[in-house]
């Protein structure tokens, strides 16, 4: 007997979220007769594949933010603790990524970037490196920051 196909439910939990709170505003416009709280069901479910996105795009900030001190700082440590961190988060924002593929869109590079940015200059300003040092853009795609295997090259020649 051929196994029974995956739910979207089990092969992508963010767009389940989405679809699900779509379908209880329809079913409370159709005026179904359940005694349910279809709007505040449906924002919670909706609220659920939010925060799911939020913990994507907050990995993302942490894993940003220790590569630009694994690129920018001149201090040899804590270096091995910033690329413990980014793998760490890599781990985590690849596995939210894998069952939920659809978050890939909710991915805020820019966002990410932006946080990743102030703690990592004031992080950076202890090793005494200028702030205006840091790019006003990220310099990493999300490829980068999710690539088990891309590390920055760091500007003083540590390895």
């Amino acid at each position: 007997m051929p196994e029974p196909a995956a739910s979207p439910y089990e092969t992508d939990f963010y767009a389940w979220t989405q679809d699900q709170a779509r379908r209880l505003r329809e079913a409370a416009a159709a005026r179904v007769n359940l005694p349910l709280d279809f709007e505040n069901l449906a924002d919670e479910v909706e609220s659920m594949g939010r925060s799911d996105a939020r913990v994507v795009n907050s990995a993302l900030a942490r894993i940003i933010e220790h590569l630009l001190k694994l690129e920018y700082s001149p201090a040899k440590e804590p270096r091995g603790g910033w690329e413990d961190s980014v793998s760490v988060q890599r781990d985590h924002a690849l596995a939210d990524l894998k069952d939920s593929p659809s978050l890939y869109g909710k991915i805020d590079l820019a966002g990410a970037y932006r946080r990743a940015r102030i703690t990592g200059k004031r992080g950076l300003g202890r090793d005494g490196v200028p702030v205006p040092a840091l790019p006003a853009e990220s310099p990493y795609t999300a490829e980068h920051c999710l690539d088990p295997d891309w590390w920055p090259v760091n500007r003083h020649g540590f390895e």
